[in-house]
């Protein structure tokens, strides 16, 4: 049987009994209960960065840029550093006109910005060559340009094409395996695990509803369970302190 490059066996999605240990059965079940319930308590918060620029410029290359400077950077660093560049360029021609210096300076102090700078600047000029200055479509093409990993060609796929795919960062990783919905090690398994158990009708959703979250409840260290609207159905999975 082929693997496709996008890392899935043509025909039939990857799924392993060990990233379970609920059972799909019991984790399809569990998704359908809470995902209703988080989607109340991030009601009225900010969307993340990336959704935000998404919905405004309504711009494919804008969301994939954006979401390439959002990697390890805070969501407010992100939406700064985007401004700047796309004040500046803001189409695949214009940015692969810039020199890398220029880029980074835009774009600091997003992590990791030099290297940044060089994956925009190499992805906007492969756009323009390879594309027509369009951004693909698909998670398969969009992964062959430079700089472009599985979060950031799902986070484009839905949020700028509104196409089915689920977006798993930090963030969502660490909350369904904290929650027990799944046990993987890292998150292309939690994509791979959520894409056989997570109804479709949520997969678009998904990442932004666990994202804010993850940042307003369910935080990283010493999370806020004493509020959090799912600690009954939550293993906690990993957590040694919280409020």
């Amino acid at each position: 049987m082929r693997v496709s490059r996008g890392g899935w066996f043509l025909g039939k999605q990857i799924s392993k009994p060990e990233w379970f240990p609920i059972g799909e059965e019991r984790a399809r079940r569990l998704l359908l209960c809470i995902v209703p319930r988080v989607k109340r308590a991030v009601m009225g918060e900010e969307d993340p960065s990336v959704t935000s620029i998404a919905r405004k410029s309504r711009s494919p290359f804008k969301t994939l840029v954006s979401t390439v400077i959002s990697a390890r950077t805070k969501d407010e660093v992100t939406r700064a550093a985007s401004e700047r560049l796309f004040a500046v360029a803001g189409t695949p021609e214009e940015i692969a006109r810039l020199n890398e210096t220029t880029l980074a300076r835009l774009i600091f102090p997003a992590g990791f910005y030099k290297t940044k700078a060089r994956a925009i600047r190499a992805l906007s000029r492969a756009i323009v060559a390879d594309y027509n200055g369009r951004v693909p479509t698909t998670i398969d093409e969009l992964l062959r340009l430079p700089g472009v990993g599985r979060k950031t060609a799902n986070l484009v796929v839905t949020q700028a094409f509104r196409k089915p795919g689920i977006c798993v960062d930090t963030h969502v990783h660490r909350i369904v395996n904290r929650i027990g919905v799944v046990g993987t090690g890292k998150p292309s398994e939690t994509e791979f695990a959520l894409r056989n158990v997570l109804p479709r009708k949520h997969w678009i959703e998904i990442n932004d509803l666990l994202v804010t979250f993850g940042k307003v409840i369910c935080t990283p260290i010493s999370p806020r369970c004493s509020v959090c609207p799912i600690k009954t159905d939550c293993t906690q999975s990993g957590v040694t302190r919280s409020r």
